[in-house]
């Protein structure tokens, strides 16, 4: 009887340490390693600051074509923006244009020595 008593006073404990230990290592675990765990936190911060930064660019792009926008509403249309636009989308020239072909790797507005 006594031994049986032992026994059990011996074993209670070691089985809610053999459940308890794998049960609390699982969540420690995906705690750090998880979707949503500690190692997680850090990419998370960094694709924040890259959206953060591609927002803030395409932010700036927006303003700047609302700005050309502007200058091509029925009020205040400007002429000059609103033909040189039309000729580069069309591919065209006006018939008083001089047009003058640059060798190959030259770009318009520097010098060629």
């Amino acid at each position: 009887m006594v031994t049986r008593r032992r026994f059990k006073n011996l074993l209670i404990p070691l089985a809610l340490y053999a459940v308890s230990i794998p049960v609390s290592s699982y969540f420690i675990w995906h705690a750090v390693n998880g979707e949503r765990g500690l190692k997680q936190r850090a990419a998370y911060e960094q694709q924040m600051k890259k959206l953060i930064g591609e927002a803030t660019r395409l932010h700036v792009e927006k303003q700047a074509l609302e700005r050309k926008i502007a200058l091509m509403r029925p009020p205040a249309v400007d002429q000059d923006i609103l033909d040189e636009r039309a000729r580069s989308i069309l591919g065209q020239v006006g018939k008083n244009d001089v047009v003058v072909f640059l060798p190959t790797g030259v770009r318009p507005g520097t010098r060629s020595r």
